[in-house]
């Protein structure tokens, strides 16, 4: 599983025109699924989007976690993350699940992250979505559960 995630004051996923999806301050989190991942994949990104330091303390250091801050998580499927770009003009997305078992796997974090006490709002899974974020920094990190991050 790939992950981009950024740390954000508010972001908000709009599908048709209607917000389906807003948070304050927290995470926004944009999930790739590959061929072959599987809950473990899925453990380990809940784990590190929890327990990250990526939020500021007192003196404007990263010493802080989602959960320390008490954040929330905007998490938006995102298969294009998959995307392989070296050859030719068109991405190949060979490398990314089939969506039954991509979402499902998707719905997994969702439900780790949330038992874990993380408020969590999310996009619509294979939707055409608008995503719309006020990056905290700006920090982003990319996440890999296969340790290429």
């Amino acid at each position: 599983m790939k992950a981009v995630i950024q740390r954000v004051t508010s972001a908000s996923v709009q599908v048709e025109g209607k917000i389906v999806g807003q948070i304050e301050s927290g995470l926004l989190v944009l999930l790739g699924v590959a061929k072959g991942d599987g809950e473990t994949d899925g453990r380990y990104l809940v784990e590190k989007i929890c327990t990250l330091r990526i939020f500021s303390d007192e003196q404007g250091k990263m010493n802080h976690s989602l959960a320390d801050v008490g954040g929330a998580v905007l998490l938006v499927s995102q298969f294009t993350l998959l995307g392989r770009t070296a050859n030719g003009r068109r991405p190949s997305f060979d490398e990314a699940a089939a969506p039954d078992e991509a979402r499902q796997l998707y719905e997994q974090v969702v439900r780790e992250l949330r038992a874990l006490g993380t408020r969590v709002e999310t996009g619509v899974f294979a939707a055409h979505m608008q995503v719309e974020l006020v990056n905290d920094g700006p920090v982003t990190f990319v996440l890999d559960s296969r340790g290429a991050s």
